[in-house]
């Protein structure tokens, strides 16, 4: 069943126990890999301190075409686990992730593992960022989706041999309990930012914006990694012209000049957020302050908080 099926349930703390795993002594270290920044910061928030963590994508680089270092190849090899979103955010995984090796200690926490013949058109795999034929991938920006993540990851953490099931359970129920604080918290911090015009860069930002009930007046570019045609521009700059208060979300792995370009002229207010968390802490609190910092980069939006 599918991350994105699984919404609804409810946040009670989900139990680790017996019934489910068998219990063993929690001694021995975990080696775990994350695709993304934001995993590793769900991983943080539920892990014992016996896991290892590390994480692939670097700050300025992109999760759609990064590639691979020789030291990360072999920290790959030798992890218990491996937690990334799916072939349709992490392209450069899915030759890799799709062999045999790899089975059975791989979880793509979208729910969509690698099939056979990914592998062989993963050089051409299109991250097409409009994804008018399948699902926004940019799950954790959602807090709700993010909790789901963490409660599979925990899941995961808790059937490795010798894991300490009781404190990721604990742990587990504590960030509940304080992402779901957080989260109404936010809620109430935007309410203010519904009397303006938000812009994104790309469709990083929708799923945040849909589940804080924000409009999001538009987007610059459907695929970041291509141009846009002249036709998307000028229908995004009519946008930009007559909104109420538009404020441009950018995002830092992106070419800054190439926005500037296209609002040139215009009374635009920019603010920057990060989809990928590069500058959050990898700590227990991470992924909850990842989430306030989106909250806060809109927030810089509204007019008395705003530069042009």
């Amino acid at each position: 069943m599918s991350i994105l099926s699984r919404v609804g349930r409810s946040l009670a703390p989900v139990l680790l126990g017996a019934t489910v795993f068998t219990a063993a002594p929690a001694n021995a270290e975990v080696n775990v890999v994350t695709s993304i920044k934001p995993l590793e910061l769900l991983v943080r928030a539920v892990a014992p301190g016996d896991v290892r963590v590390t994480n692939l994508v670097p700050p300025g680089s992109s999760p759609h075409n990064y590639t691979i270092r020789p030291s990360q190849r072999r920290a790959l090899e030798n992890a218990d686990l491996v937690f990334w979103v799916g072939p349709d955010m992490e392209s450069f995984l899915i030759r890799l992730l799709s062999a045999e090796e790899f089975h059975g200690r791989t979880i793509a926490l979208s729910g969509e593992e690698v099939v056979e013949g990914d592998h062989e058109e993963a050089h051409g795999h299109d991250h097409g960022h409009g994804h008018e034929e399948g699902e926004d991938p940019h799950l954790w920006v959602d807090p709700m989706l993010g909790l789901e993540m963490a409660r599979d990851i925990a899941k995961a953490l808790a059937g490795q041999e010798g894991a300490d099931q009781t404190a990721i359970s604990q742990k587990l129920a504590a960030f509940e309990v304080a992402l779901t604080e957080r989260e109404a918290s936010i809620r109430e911090q935007l309410a203010p930012a519904k009397e303006i015009d938000i812009f994104a860069y790309h469709s990083a930002l929708v799923r945040f914006t849909e589940h804080y009930d924000l409009e999001l007046a538009g987007i610059l570019t459907l695929n970041p990694e291509l141009s846009p045609g002249a036709r998307h521009v000028a229908e995004v700059q009519d946008k930009l012209r007559k909104a109420t208060h538009p404020c441009l979300l950018t995002e830092p792995q992106f070419n800054r000049q190439w926005w500037r370009s296209i609002t040139e002229g215009l009374d635009v207010t920019f603010s920057t957020w990060d989809p990928l968390a590069m500058d959050i802490d990898a700590t227990e609190t991470g992924y909850i302050d990842f989430q306030q910092s989106i909250a806060d980069a809109i927030l810089r939006c509204l007019p008395e908080d705003t530069e042009h």
